[in-house]
C-alpha cells in the first residue's frame, strides 16, 4: 500500500527492531527502504525530507498467519456475492496495523473450502488498498478427532494424499500453510508431498507424541499452530509435540496472547524455553466478529458468544478471539513477559520469517508503524507511519 512520495524521506533517530542502537532509514520517492544505517554513518540527503522520530520504535506492520474472518464474514463462508466484504476486511486490517495476512479456512465441507479458495484466488492478483493476502491457511480438515476443539467432527477427513488432492483441487498454488495432525498419516507420505507443492506444514489439533513430532519435523514440517491449544500439555516424561517444537531450532510456533487461550505465566515459560522471535510468532486467531461489538453471532451451523473479545460455543468451548493482532503485542509488554523490541518482532518480522518473507530491511516497502512506550502509564501504543 506504499505510495510514492514527492521527495525521498530520511527517518532519523529510530529504534528499529532487530538492529542495535539508533538507526536512520532512507526511503526513496517510490516509498521503498533504500538503506537502514546507524546514525551518523552518512550525511542526510539534501533532497530528502527529514523526520526525527526521537527514539521511537519503527517497524513494518504486522502479519497475521491465522485469522478466520472479520466484519461478520467467516472466510469459509466466502462466495462471489460477498467477496466485496473481503475487500473491506483488507482495509480494516490495514487500519489495525496489519500489512498482510493468511485468510484461514477452518474445517468445513470440501465444497465450501473449494468455493472460498476460488474467491480468494480471484482476489489475490487484484491491486487494492489494504492488507495484502499472502495466501491461504487451511486449518483442517485433517485433524485429530480428540483434539478437534471447535472444528465440526462431521467434516474431518483422513490424512492421505488422495484426500489432500481432493481438498486442494486446483488451488494448491494459493495455499501457504496447512495445519494437520501428523499421527493421522502412518505412511509419512503426505508431508513430503505438501512440501513439494511449496506448502508450509504446521502441526496442530493433534495428539502427536514428541517422537512422532520429531519424525514429522525431519519430513519437513516447520510450524506449530496455536501453541498449547488443541494439543497434549507439556509433561515431564512426555513433552509431546509442543516440547519437541520449542526445542527445535528450525520450527516456529504460533501463539495467541489474549490472556484466555494461554495464561500469561505459561506464555512467559514459552518465551523463555524457545528461541523467542526466532522460534515464535504471534497470531490473532480472530473470528468473524473481529471489528464488531460483543454479542452472539452465527458460526457455521452454530453460534458463538463474544464477551470481552473472547468467543465461545454454547457449551463453553473456546473457539477464538475478536482482538486484533497488535493487541497481543501490547499485552506481552503490559504483562511484563518480554521487552518492547521482542514483542514487536513477534508480530512483524517473526511471522514473515515463518513463511519465508523478509523482515524490515533494504528494498522493502516502507509500510511502517511508529511505536511509543510511555514509561509513566506503562502503555505501548502505535500508529501508521508512512505507507
Amino acid at each position: 500500500m506504499t505510495q510514492a512520495t514527492q521527495n525521498p524521506v530520511d527517518i532519523i533517530n529510530a529504534r528499529v527492531s532487530g538492529y542495535k542502537d539508533l538507526q536512520m532509514l532512507l526511503v526513496n520517492q517510490e516509498g521503498i527502504i533504500e538503506q537502514i544505517l546507524p546514525m551518523g554513518a552518512i550525511k542526510a540527503d539534501s533532497r530528502a525530507s527529514v523526520i526525527d522520530v526521537a527514539g521511537y520504535w519503527i517497524s513494518l506492520g504486522g502479519v497475521d498467519l491465522q485469522i478466520n474472518g472479520a466484519l461478520g464474514l467467516a472466510f469459509p463462508d466466502l462466495t462471489a456475492e460477498n467477496a466485496h466484504v473481503l475487500q473491506k476486511i483488507t482495509k480494516f486490517l490495514w487500519d489495525v496495523g496489519v500489512d498482510g495476512f493468511l485468510p484461514t479456512l477452518v474445517t468445513t465441507s470440501v465444497e465450501k473450502i473449494q468455493r472460498s479458495l476460488a474467491v480468494i484466488a480471484d482476489i489475490i492478483p487484484c491491486k487494492r488498498a489494504g492488507a495484502k493476502i499472502f495466501g491461504v491457511h487451511l486449518e483442517g480438515p485433517f485433524l485429530n478427532y480428540q483434539k478437534r476443539g471447535a472444528h465440526p467432527a462431521e467434516y474431518l477427513l483422513p490424512l492421505t494424499i488422495d484426500e489432500v488432492k481432493r481438498v486442494l483441487g486446483d488451488y494448491a498454488h494459493i495455499v501457504k500453510v496447512i495445519t494437520l495432525a501428523p499421527e493421522l498419516d502412518p505412511t509419512g507420505e503426505v508431508i513430503p508431498y505438501l512440501r513439494s507443492l511449496g506448502i508450509t506444514v504446521s502441526l496442530g489439533h493433534s495428539q502427536a507424541t514428541s517422537a512422532q513430532a520429531q519424525l514429522t519435523f525431519e519430513l519437513g514440517a516447520t510450524m506449530v499452530t496455536h501453541a498449547f491449544n488443541a494439543m497434549p500439555p507439556l509433561h515431564h516424561r512426555e513433552p509431546g509435540l509442543l516440547g519437541a517444537a520449542i526445542t527445535h531450532p528450525d520450527v516456529m510456533c504460533g501463539f495467541i496472547a489474549d490472556g484466555e487461550h494461554v495464561s500469561p505465566t505459561m506464555l512467559q515459560i514459552l518465551l523463555r524455553a524457545s528461541y523467542q522471535e526466532k522460534g515464535l510468532f504471534l497470531v490473532s486467531d480472530a473470528l468473524s466478529p473481529l471489528g464488531l461489538p460483543d454479542g452472539v453471532y452465527p458460526w457455521d451451523s452454530r453460534q458463538i458468544e463474544v464477551k470481552n473479545g473472547t468467543a465461545r460455543l454454547a457449551d463453553g468451548t473456546l473457539s477464538g478471539t475478536t482482538l486484533p493482532l497488535l493487541v497481543g503485542v501490547q499485552n506481552l509488554v503490559k504483562w511484563g513477559i518480554c521487552d518492547v523490541e521482542t514483542a514487536i518482532l513477534l508480530a512483524t518480522d517473526a511471522p514473515r520469517q515463518a513463511i519465508g518473507l523478509p523482515g524490515i530491511a533494504k528494498s522493502q516497502p516502507a509500510n511502517l508503524l511508529r511505536w511509543h512506550w510511555d514509561e509513566a502509564t506503562k502503555e505501548l501504543t502505535w500508529q501508521r507511519f508512512l505507507g
